[in-house]
């Protein structure tokens, strides 16, 4: 098998977006789409041009072999993805919006995704990725897959490679928001690289500023901390070195959703192409700004001329935090 660039896991859903805005419960029809944090970031960087590579379970439906199905048309590695005779594949209700937030429904308790356990994890497989890509998501689903991901966390640093963190809290997932902050932050603190955005590095820390957040992680020996700042870019910060890099202008945001995941994808490969921080960091704004221009989690994600071709001639905003 060939070496794979990023290894990501978690759970991948089937997403039915509304074909009209409206409440959920008076929408009549739905287009179905993938959705998935890792996913996204597996999908991106797959666009890109890297060998990524997503790890789960699936249930033996339509939704299972739609998820595995997708993930193969956008030349993501699905040699890893379980299929699990007993549980079933998650599935999401997603409404259509013209401004904010799209309303999110969510049918995953039980899922085959959440019986992901240490007993699934093929060290093999994982020795050919060059680095792992975690969200605090998997962290929140079930112990079996919390003890998962901290033995890809574990074996990771123990072949002294490189591990982004992204929390991407789902509050709701979590039997307490204590519970949340510190299993987060004991995960967040074993990582390289730290990819909050701004209110979550407020909850998770304490700390007010994008300098204070990052400075909680370093403290506790992470190398690079990037605080996503939604529409005025993100601040970076590591033991020698800091700024805050502009967002881009976008006249019309549709939808929200995934934009978080799209600058990870810009910052991983940025950072995994030996790019200096901030040209990495203004990647990720790049591709967080053409996420929000399209309807789907990850169908504004770019190719990579694409992506180089929107960051030489679209104009950034001024910085004002």
């Amino acid at each position: 098998m060939q070496s794979i660039d990023v290894i990501t896991f978690g759970e991948a859903m089937a997403m039915f977006i509304a074909d009209s805005c409206g409440p959920l419960h008076e929408i009549d029809h739905f287009t179905m789409e993938l959705a998935g944090a890792e996913t996204n970031v597996a999908i991106g960087l797959a666009k890109l041009g890297f060998n990524a590579s997503f790890v789960s379970k699936v249930g033996t439906d339509a939704f299972g072999k739609f998820i595995i199905d997708k993930l193969q048309k956008h030349r993501v590695h699905v040699d890893q993805i379980i299929t699990d005779i007993h549980f079933p594949t998650g599935f999401q209700l997603k409404s259509r919006v013209t401004q904010g937030d799209p309303e999110v429904q969510y049918f995953r308790k039980g899922s085959a995704a959440s019986h992901l356990s240490i007993s699934d994890f093929n060290e093999r497989y994982f020795q050919k990725a060059k680095h792992l890509h975690m969200t605090g998501i998997p962290l929140a689903l079930s112990s079996d897959t919390r003890n998962f991901a901290q033995h890809a966390l574990t074996f990771f640093k123990s072949q002294a490679k490189k591990i982004s963190f992204d929390p991407n809290l789902r509050p709701k997932l979590w039997n307490s928001e204590k519970e949340m902050i510190d299993t987060i932050n004991i995960f967040a603190k074993q990582a390289n690289y730290v990819l909050p955005g701004l209110e979550e590095g407020i909850k998770l820390t304490g700390f007010k500023t994008p300098a204070d957040i990052a400075s909680y992680y370093l403290d506790a020996g992470v190398e690079l901390v990037i605080i996503k700042l939604g529409e005025h870019g993100a601040h970076y910060k590591s033991p020698t070195e800091e700024g805050t890099i502009n967002g881009y202008q976008v006249e019309n945001v549709i939808d929200t959703v995934g934009a978080g995941d799209g600058f990870a994808v810009g910052v991983i490969s940025g950072l995994l192409e030996k790019l200096p921080v901030e040209k990495s960091v203004q990647r990720g704004n790049a591709i967080g700004a053409l996420a929000v221009q399209s309807l789907g989690d990850n169908t504004g994600y770019p190719a990579k001329q694409e992506l180089i071709y929107y960051i030489n001639n679209q104009s950034q905003r001024s910085v004002s935090i």
